[in-house]
């Protein structure tokens, strides 16, 4: 590892509060150990819990794409689709609805967290 990057890396590490690009660089190099959370968490004095959070944080950042999931119609034809998402959101769409506009409001309302 390069010394600059150590150097950012110890910095990271005292801080009690972290900005994206601390939780970067300590995330980074807890990967790169190849070890458990827990066990890099203790070499250098961390909470597992706080590494295990960032890392989180940060591959939510990656996956900002809309995910489907399985659906299970109720009702009649002509009433209105009501989706449920995992973060417990309902968004309700009436017959007509494009599916581009129900992807863009998914990914707001996803998003929005």
């Amino acid at each position: 590892m390069a010394k600059g990057r150590i150097a950012e890396i110890s910095k990271a590490l005292v801080k009690r509060r972290w900005s994206e690009s601390d939780a970067q660089a300590v995330v980074s190099a807890w990967r790169q150990s190849g070890k458990r959370i827990s066990e890099y968490a203790v070499e250098n004095g961390l909470s597992a819990k706080r590494v295990y959070r960032w890392s989180a944080r940060l591959e939510g950042r990656r996956m900002r794409k809309v995910r489907f999931h399985p659906v299970r119609l109720v009702g009649g034809e002509s009433a209105p689709i009501e989706v449920e998402l995992l973060n417990g959101r309902r968004v309700r769409v009436r017959e007509g609805f494009s599916s581009e506009e129900l992807r863009r409001v998914l990914e707001v309302v996803e998003g929005g967290e």
